[in-house]
C-alpha cells in the first residue's frame, strides 16, 4: 500500500469517528457508509484535490456542509 493510500484510508477513519463523536451517526458501521457514500469522500479519492493532506476537521467540514446542504463545498 502506498503513502497515497493509507493517508486516505486514516482520514476516512478519521472522518467516520468524528461522526460518531458529534452524534451524527449512531454508529461506526454507520459512520462509515456515510462517508463511503458522500461526494466528500470521492473528493479525498481525488489525488487533484489533495484533501488527504488537510487535517480531519477541515474535511469534516466539507461533510458536515454536504450533509446538511445536500453538496460537498
Amino acid at each position: 500500500m502506498d503513502e497515497k493510500t493509507m493517508m486516505k484510508d486514516d482520514m476516512v477513519t478519521k472522518l467516520a469517528i468524528l461522526l460518531t463523536e458529534t452524534g451524527n451517526a449512531a454508529t461506526m458501521t454507520d459512520a462509515l457508509s456515510t462517508v463511503l457514500n458522500s461526494e466528500t469522500y470521492q473528493l479525498v479519492q481525488n489525488d487533484n484535490t489533495a484533501l488527504y493532506y488537510q487535517s480531519p476537521h477541515y474535511v469534516y467540514d466539507f461533510l458536515k456542509n454536504e450533509l446538511h446542504e445536500g453538496k460537498a463545498k
